[in-house]
């Protein structure tokens, strides 16, 4: 970046050097520039905007600081002009420094400062008339004899160009000076009161803003001083929880939330969002920067365009570039500097600058979908760049099924999709807001894919986007390296006029998707047994659905939070328990036979028993395999390695087979849709129903389960307790990417001569039966454990020695 389009409070340090001429009124200018011209003249053009006139002269080589200005010598040859740098800030009063130099009758007047440390300038000598005696160009502490400085500022006459050659590099101080002094040209100097700041180094430009914002050099500030030293500019939102301690300057329409805390010396550039929790100290932040939740940044620089993302860490002098992402958790040393567009991998400690590598990987793909935070990670250019990729996977004139859930940020996107799909030669079918197992089952009918974008569950300002096959199943691995390449490659295939592709809106989506789930499912003994159901939708796309379901079911039913609330596309775990013990209370007060509550899109379901009990998701998940193998006494069932060992008990009890699986959705629907598989689920509340279809199914779960309970007579509370407990925890810990292979390596030398499963990742079992599962993140730098004993005490003691291998392997 040209030094002077370098912000300080938020405006180019040329600008405020315009600004300042304005002020004293110099309005015709000639701009003289170099490196990157093009910035400097884009962002000031012909300076209409700031009421002047601005011309350009261009160096196609360096000429020196005279060799530039005699450059431009046409514009300059009529009348006396003052030289100014368009990267030094300063208040000085220039029409006093003109009237000076008109006075003394002088050839050149340079403007002089007095600074403590005059090493880096050149240092002047003037007599008791101002006249100058001698120049100094950057002296060592042995030539100082004056602490009165060039700054730089001059104040000249044409005939200056007569010792200037044209076409050469020509310096003022070293060349042309000299050359006047020794002539005997009335050269003058004169000192001026008031700031002045070369901004040439971190330091230097850290001390500019301080300065500004201590009131130090007089500057015009845009927005509006709501507290002592506090400024606050058009449009910004500041949470009143957020705590600022000024001096600090917030930009236009920037975004402060609650918990934030900004102290002193802090800048905030246009468009920066700062999330709860973070902490700014002495920190600068160019334009349309995001900041993370519990990021702590300490007097560094983070340029434009950057994304910080939770929990990082940014120490004293480090420097952030341009388009860089800085990933969870991560360290930036301080003095460390990040070149613009790297990116720095989730948890990475950087000690040392970062100029051509990249410390980190690019994963378009994590757990489910393509995930990121809504117009930071997640855009419309992202949006049609990715849709453009998935067309290019299948064959021109194939369909793709599209859906979305509620939210405002799904729906802009799934338009920009739509079009990338439609302009790539690929018919759509639009099902607008349904929930994801419709989304799943219509894809499942003639469609070559699918895309459902919806909210992140419990993350209401992220979006995923999920992609699914002609199943209507998750992309597999595969798929998505081959999606993740093409993207990576960028060769989007464009269609020809004649080949844009149609966009269709299926009827009677709902109705049809009730039909179908009603006729594959046993429903037999439900009209009967004369039950009745409390349904909680969570202000979710199931509410669509769940009418054409119950009203041909034959249950009594009680439905809550049916209505649809684009304010809450999602739900965290908090407002997610809240809802469940409400569930529970209206179940018990009204003698039902059990509650349901749906996630946001009805792909998950969670339960209360007749008592008004919420049943954890993983004890849920041996209920309906308890009932489902109890009336089925054969087959196989589909569950994912991370599963309690229990339900191979449960399931042998009956007379039916575990088939473990990986930890991915695909995986998961396929096993779940092989011959002889009766039932599937992940323990997280999804559960797949295989005679209707091969996925994650919410409604499908719930059907089913009604039917159970009408046929066996026996009630949830019942059948949980004749299932054993298990005692099973999680951990999550924080793992460089470089460290991974050695991390799993690490395990396998540290099990020995113990039993090992790699169905995925690595499964640790003890002689005893206890076990322990060690499993690399896919997306993120993380390893997850899960460890199941006897008892609570020893699954924490097997959780806490694994632990101890996967850190030690991991630093």
């Amino acid at each position: 970046m040209p030094k002077p389009l370098l912000p300080v409070a938020n405006r180019p340090i040329m600008e405020h050097v315009l600004r300042l001429l304005k002020r004293h009124g110099l309005t015709d200018t000639v701009v003289t520039v170099q490196f990157l011209a093009s910035l400097v003249k884009n962002y000031f053009g012909d300076g209409e905007e700031l009421g002047m006139h601005l011309t350009y002269a261009n160096e196609e080589t360096p000429l020196g600081t005279a060799g530039s200005v005699k450059n431009a010598e046409d514009a300059l040859k009529d009348d006396s002009f003052l030289v100014i740098s368009g990267d030094a800030l300063t208040d000085f009063d220039l029409s006093d420094l003109i009237a000076f130099h008109r006075e003394k009758g002088a050839l050149v007047t340079v403007c002089l400062t007095r600074v403590p440390n005059p090493l880096e300038f050149g240092i002047t000598i003037t007599d008791d008339e101002g006249r100058v005696e001698r120049f100094l160009e950057k002296p060592t502490w042995g030539q100082v004899f004056s602490d009165t400085v060039n700054t730089g500022i001059y104040v000249m006459e044409p005939e200056v160009f007569d010792y200037v050659a044209a076409g050469e590099s020509v310096d003022w101080s070293s060349d042309v000076f000299p050359q006047l002094l020794k002539e005997g040209k009335p050269v003058f100097g004169y000192v001026a009161e008031g700031y002045w700041e070369d901004v040439g180094t971190h330091e230097s430009y850290q001390k500019a803003q301080a300065d500004v914002l201590e009131g130090k050099v007089e500057v015009e500030l845009d927005g509006f001083e709501i507290s002592p030293g506090v400024w606050v500019a058009e449009g910004a939102e500041v949470d009143p929880e957020a705590v600022l301690r000024g001096p600090l300057y917030i930009g236009d329409y920037a975004k402060v939330e609650a918990g934030v805390e900004l102290r002193e010396h802090t800048v905030l550039g246009s468009n920066v969002v700062v999330k709860r929790g973070a902490f700014l100290h002495k920190t600068v932040v160019h334009d349309n920067v995001y900041i993370g939740p519990q990021s702590n940044l300490r007097g560094c620089v983070i340029g434009k365009n950057t994304d910080v993302m939770r929990a990082s860490r940014i120490e004293e002098g480090a420097v952030i570039g341009d388009e860089c992402l800085i990933g969870e958790e991560s360290i930036i040393a301080g003095n460390v500097r990040v070149y613009p567009f790297k990116t720095i991998e989730a948890g990475a400690v950087v000690n040392t600058s970062v100029i051509w590598e990249s410390r980190g990987q690019e994963h378009l793909f994590g757990v489910r979908g393509v995930s990121g935070i809504l117009n930071v990670e997640i855009t419309p250019e992202l949006a049609v760049r990715l849709a453009g990729a998935y067309a290019t996977t299948l064959k021109k004139g194939a369909t793709v099924t599209i859906a979305r859930d509620h939210s405002r940020g799904a729906r802009a996107l799934k338009r920009a999709m739509i079009s990338a799909l439609q302009t790539s030669a690929i018919d759509v079918r639009d099902l607008e807001n349904v929930p994801m197992p419709v989304a799943r089952q219509h894809t499942a009918r003639g469609s070559a894919g699918g895309i459902f974008l919806r909210t992140t569950p419990g993350v209401p300002d992220s979006l995923d986007i999920l992609f699914f096959d002609e199943r209507g199943a998750d992309l597999s691995q595969a798929g998505q390296r081959k999606l993740d390449r093409v993207y990576a490659r960028q060769e989007y295939r464009r269609a020809f006029p004649g080949e844009i592709g149609d966009l269709l809106h299926p009827a009677s989506v709902f109705d049809s998707y009730a039909g179908n789930l009603l006729r594959a499912i046993d429903t037999t003994g439900v009209r009967e047994a004369g039950l009745k159901v409390v349904v909680d939708t969570a202000h979710g796309s199931a509410a669509l659905v769940m009418p054409s379901i119950l009203g041909r079911l034959g249950v009594e039913v009680l439905t809550v939070s049916g209505g649809l609330d684009e304010s809450r596309p999602t739900e965290d775990a908090e407002s997610r328990r809240a809802g469940l013990a409400r569930l529970g209370e209206l179940v018990a007060s009204s003698r039902a036979a059990f509650g349901v509550r749906f996630d946001p899109v009805g792909e998950r379901v969670s339960f209360v028993d007749e008592l008004g009990r919420v049943i954890q998701d993983d004890r849920a998940l041996l209920v309906l395999l308890d009932l489902v193998a109890a009336e089925r006494r054969s087959g196989q069932v589909a569950l994912p390695v991370t599963t309690t060992r229990i339900a191979e008990q449960v399931a042998a009890y009956h007379g039916t087979q575990v088939i473990w699986t990986t930890t991915t959705p695909d995986d998961l629907a396929k096993a779940a849709s092989a011959e002889g598989t009766v039932f599937g689920g992940d323990g997280r509340g999804g559960y797949v129903v295989p005679e209707f279809s091969g996925v994650l199914d919410g409604a499908a779960a719930f059907v089913r389960l009604v039917g159970l309970v009408a046929r066996t007579q026996l009630t949830l509370s019942q059948i949980d307790a004749r299932i054993p407990q298990a005692h099973i925890q999680r951990r999550d810990i924080a793992t460089p990417w470089a460290a991974k292979g050695m991390v799993m390596r690490s395990v396998v030398e540290a099990a020995g001569s113990r039993r090992l499963d790699t169905t995925d990742g690595v499964r640790v079992v003890e002689a005893d039966g206890r076990w322990t599962l060690v499993l690399p993140d896919p997306a993120e730098a993380v390893t997850h454990l899960w460890a199941e004993g006897p008892d609570d005490q020893a699954t924490s003691q097997l959780l806490d020695e694994w632990a101890a291998v996967v850190e030690g392997a991991g630093r």
